[in-house]
């Protein structure tokens, strides 16, 4: 399935040809010289992550179906695979040292500075919530009460530490839904309400202990912050009940 498949049609009627072979991601990158995107690569079958070996070694994809040299798709200069796994939820079946050994690695950390992590959340936010019809900006200041809580839950200040990935990415999710709820329910940017709703349905979504901390956090640290939306946040809290 990564290599190739076939047109059953073609192949039927006219046997193996390069009309009814159906390229997959990683010959379509080796014969274009193109870079190919393996996603959670340590959730594949153990069979498949073995077939990525010969792939990096010897950069050439055999189709035995087919005759002479269209039989043999040699990587073009250009051709490489950049494959992503989560260090805090590694999947089901852990690389191979082989497999490893072919393999560059790349440690990507959370942005370290607020402002930097604020802008990236309100600028993705802010582009999503256009695909989906929203045209209501985001309100930053609730931007920033979001990232800061996912940063403390991250770094787990005051023991509140979330066994969930608060990611960068998973901070856009929770602005999106933000802003999808305000638009869709009022006609308006996203409140404090529908952040405290959507902490609860995203962050907190597969642990109930997650659920317990992330409402002491609510209970406990957030009165301590000073501002109109942190006040806000703490008054929705109830919405975290159930």
């Amino acid at each position: 399935q990564i290599k190739y498949s076939w047109n059953y049609a073609l192949l039927v009627s006219e046997g193996p040809s390069t009309r009814s072979l159906v390229p997959a991601p990683m010959l379509r990158g080796m014969a274009d010289g193109r870079l190919v995107r393996f996603e959670e690569i340590t959730r594949c079958p153990l069979e498949v992550q073995d077939s990525l070996l010969s792939l990096l070694s010897e950069r050439v994809v055999a189709i035995p179906e087919l005759d002479g040299p269209e039989g043999m798709v040699f990587a073009k200069q250009g051709f490489n695979v950049i494959a992503t796994a989560n260090t805090r939820d590694r999947g089901v079946n852990e690389m191979s040292a082989a497999l490893k050994r072919r393999f560059n690695f790349e440690t990507v950390f959370p942005i370290p500075d607020l402002d930097t992590e604020l802008a990236l959340v309100e600028a993705e936010s802010a582009h999503l919530l256009r695909r989906s019809g929203v045209a209501a900006a985001p309100d930053r200041d609730l931007l920033e009460v979001l990232v800061t809580t996912f940063r403390e839950l991250r770094a787990g200040e005051g023991g509140d530490r979330l066994s969930a990935v608060m990611s960068t990415a998973e901070a856009v999710s929770v602005a999106h839904a933000v802003g999808l709820r305000g638009w869709y329910l009022r006609g308006e940017a996203g409140n404090a309400a529908d952040l405290v709703a959507s902490l609860a349905g995203t962050a907190a979504k597969d642990s109930p202990e997650d659920l317990a901390r992330l409402r002491r956090y609510l209970e406990q640290r957030v009165p301590r912050r000073r501002g109109p939306h942190w006040h806000a946040v703490h008054e929705a809290r109830h919405l975290l009940a159930g």
